[in-house]
């Protein structure tokens, strides 16, 4: 009897309590580089191509560890970008509440997962062999049952413990934090046409999904931190198995340039300020319209400039995804600023340019032409100085070593 008693205890590891809690972080953090790196960047977007047995040891280890699928959590990601903040978005905080996708994100994944219309049309080109057909979507619960009873095994009864967290920390860290916090709370470097914020620079714990705002402007992009003093684990991990030969680097986004020697549009300025249209609008609201706001406003009260600070701080993001309140303020100031006025039509001017694509490369080099001409004479110093950069952009490719 007392060998049970034992067996119960410790398990067959005899772990002392320092060690399960290392056991349990290294794991949980196994499972979450198998989300960003293989279903992620991978499976959904192509921005890496991972060794075959590296693709098949994180099927195995997600199906064991969170019995996720690689074609349903793939379908609901893409379903994702391609509805983002509309009702057909299948876990946006917009519009189910930040609660709800914070505390219940998996039962969004789980309902949407039903959906055999989103598995059908966004699943496409994910595994489809004797072992995903067979085990994996077959005994689609059964890795998390195994798992359970070889932590008892290993552990004793503090294996449940361990279970627990395992089953949790996917739902909270990956669909709460990730899919509610990275749409509710945090900065932006990128205006993009949707919420997402990353949630900080340091995107360690999460194996940098934390930086969500970057990923949404550049979705294909297997890094994600763009900006200096931004760091993403992922990104570190894909280096060290790309210098392995375990894994090859097929998309990360150009860096954007300013050459100085050039002073006039053409097909690579044009693809420069394509690429990088959201990043193009932060700066024009960096540059443009916060010194100019700055000026109008200087001999203003302390007060009314800290509310001014959190307009501009706002701009960043569409009018839609403002708070009602902030958006009467939003509207007071339109009404009172003829410099707001006129640089945000500037703004809208020029976003209306690359939105229109149906246009050709030289129909689009004559617009940026014009647009920067009616700038330099506006008599607005800021604004000019804004349209003499746009002419010297260029892209900076990213060469794998």
């Amino acid at each position: 009897m007392y060998p049970i008693l034992d067996f119960l205890e410790n398990g067959l590891l005899n772990f002392s309590a320092w060690q399960i809690v290392l056991y349990t972080f290294i794991v949980v953090q196994i499972t979450l580089s198998g989300v960003s790196l293989y279903l992620h960047r991978e499976q959904t977007h192509r921005g890496i191509q991972m060794n075959p047995v590296i693709q098949h040891f994180y099927r195995f280890w997600l199906w064991f560890t969170t019995g996720m699928l690689t074609k349903e959590w793939v379908a609901i990601h893409r379903k994702h970008h391609a509805y983002c903040e509309t009702e057909d978005d299948p876990h946006s905080p917009q519009i189910h509440g930040i609660k709800r996708v914070l505390f219940h994100g998996v039962t969004l994944y789980t309902a949407e997962r039903k959906n055999k219309e989103t598995m059908e049309k966004y699943g496409q080109g994910t595994p489809n062999d004797w072992i995903e057909r067979n085990i994996y979507t077959r005994f689609h619960y059964l890795g998390i049952v195994l798992l359970a009873f070889l932590n008892i095994a290993l552990f004793g009864v503090i294996g449940l413990l361990i279970y627990a967290i395992q089953m949790l920390w996917i739902p909270f860290f990956a669909a709460g934090v990730i899919n509610g916090i990275g749409h509710y709370f945090g900065y932006r470097n990128y205006r993009t046409d949707d919420s997402s914020r990353n949630i900080t620079r340091f995107a360690f714990f999460i194996f940098g999904e934390e930086l969500h705002n970057n990923h949404h402007a550049f979705p294909s992009s297997s890094k994600f931190a763009h900006k200096k003093g931004e760091h993403d684990i992922g990104w570190y991990v894909i280096l060290m198995l790309n210098k392995l030969g375990l894994c090859k680097i097929k998309k990360v986004v150009p860096e954007l340039l300013i050459d100085e020697q050039s002073d006039d549009f053409n097909g690579e300025t044009v693809k420069a300020i394509l690429t990088h249209k959201f990043n193009v609008l932060q700066v024009y609201i960096k540059d443009v319209i916060k010194p100019n706001l700055a000026a109008e406003y200087a001999n203003a009260s302390k007060a009314f400039n800290k509310r001014i600070k959190k307009f501009t701080h706002n701009l960043s993001l569409d009018p839609q995804f403002l708070k009602t309140d902030i958006k009467t303020k939003w509207n007071s100031y339109f009404e009172d600023s003829k410099t707001l006025n006129n640089l945000m039509y500037y703004k809208t001017e020029l976003q209306a340019i690359w939105d229109n694509n149906t246009k050709s490369i030289d129909e689009m080099i004559a617009d940026f032409k014009a647009w920067c001409q009616k700038a330099e004479q506006s008599g607005n110093e800021m604004l000019e100085k804004f349209a003499e950069s746009l002419r010297q952009y260029k892209l900076q490719p990213f060469i794998a070593r």
